[in-house]
């Protein structure tokens, strides 16, 4: 059976730097940080003060005011980019296509706000009758995909994936195939995560994990760098719509760019450091160029996963310069984290935006606070500014704890 074409006809984000993919987009184009002193949750026992929460966000554009108080918040934030990416694609549904419509949105971690709630109201009175009812329904990583699915009242396939970071990208390329193979003709894909909260920020925190440049918020995420000292936390939502290319171009779409490869691969090596030789990065994008049916040198840009770890980054170096030889000498690569933070499980969806943004307008995003480059980390980052050059192929990478790795392939119509 030959592959069908997947056609990208539909954007919506929640970030940092806004949320509409016009705020966000400015944002990275001019190297503009998200990235402040947390103000939702109190960090005084807390070695981190920073994070990227969301701006420019009201869920009540997108839920009724009873959902939005039942539903942890990632999923206001998922709905939110769900229900702006299909009105942006333009679609209706109706009676004749409903059933040809469907979602993959995950979350990494999911609806731990309410986890750590009713759990307080559990210990604090020791009778089930303290727990909401809302409280399974409300918390479940396939919560926000059921309700962009309801919401729309489109019944194709509803799924919900949980790869740690890899999560929207493994969405996006499971999606992907669920048009090329026939399950759907068109599919919402992406990722939501809303995880400032005690335990979640502590976690990071007690592994050492994050930034503690509290002082400097938007020179604190620092991909590649000397100084790098771990990542930035952020939440927020990315999704996109794909849809069969000939039933976009039947109905007159606007078409971003065409989806064109999917890799994936295993570490095999710890539950959260990358092994040095970068071999489960490697593997990923490996499959996904091979997936494209293009050869490694056709690459205009990279979207990398870099989130400002020791390890990570270097991994992800090496990783590059064995996947693309001599090329990875020549192509752009660049971490978006350095203006958003690190979304966790909407990041990958997040970083696909970004990139079919570059293919677009032919722009390559900046790596802002490159100030001091890590010897070991010696490719075209981008440092700075963005740069103006025309994408005909971009990859974006994702990778996540317990070695599960992801990389898209996005490519000019």
């Amino acid at each position: 059976m030959a592959k069908r074409r997947v056609v990208v006809t539909g954007l919506g984000i929640v970030s940092p730097l806004g949320s509409t993919i016009a705020s966000a987009w400015e944002g990275i184009c001019n190297g503009r940080s998200g990235i402040r002193t947390l103000t939702r949750l109190d960090t005084t026992a807390f070695p981190v003060h920073i994070g990227g929460e969301v701006t420019g966000f009201n869920a009540e554009d997108y839920m009724s005011p009873k959902d939005v108080r039942k539903y942890d918040p990632f999923v206001p934030f998922g709905v939110g980019a769900g229900l702006q990416a299909f009105r942006d694609s333009g679609l209706e549904v109706t009676d004749e296509n409903r059933a040809r419509i469907g979602i993959a949105m995950g979350a990494g971690i999911g609806g731990l706000s309410t986890i750590e709630e009713n759990t307080a109201k559990w210990l604090e009175a020791l009778t089930p009758r303290k727990i909401s009812p809302f409280f399974i329904p409300g918390s479940i990583i396939n919560a926000a995909a059921g309700q962009v699915s309801i919401h729309l009242g489109i019944r194709g396939p509803n799924l919900a994936l949980v790869t740690a970071c890899t999560t929207s990208t493994h969405s996006i390329g499971i999606a992907a195939r669920c048009i090329q193979y026939g399950d759907a003709d068109v599919m919402i894909a992406g990722g939501s995560e809303a995880a400032f909260t005690p335990l979640g920020l502590g976690s990071f925190c007690q592994a050492r994990a994050l930034s503690t440049r509290n002082d400097e918020p938007a020179r604190a995420s620092r991909p590649w760098d000397r100084d790098r000292d771990g990542f930035v936390m952020s939440e927020g939502a990315g999704a996109i719509v794909l849809e069969e290319y000939e039933h976009a171009r039947a109905r007159g779409a606007r078409i971003y760019a065409e989806f064109a490869g999917f890799g994936m691969s295993g570490d095999a090596h710890h539950v959260t450091a990358p092994p040095e030789d970068g071999e489960g990065a490697r593997l990923a994008m490996v499959n996904a160029v091979r997936d494209a049916g293009i050869d490694p040198g056709q690459v205009d840009y990279i979207n990398a996963h870099a989130t400002a770890t020791e390890l990570g980054d270097r991994a992800e170096t090496v990783a590059i310069k064995r996947a693309f030889g001599d090329h990875a000498a020549r192509v752009a690569v660049s971490s978006t984290k350095s203006m958003t933070g690190h979304l966790l499980g909407a990041a990958g969806a997040v970083e696909a935006i970004f990139s079919i943004l570059a293919i677009r307008d032919g722009v390559l995003p900046p790596t802002i606070n490159l100030e001091n480059p890590d010897p070991a980390c010696d490719l075209d980052y981008v440092p700075g500014s963005a740069r103006q050059a025309p994408v005909r192929f971009a990859l974006s990478n994702s990778f996540g704890f317990g070695g599960t790795n992801g990389s898209l392939v996005f490519k000019a119509l």
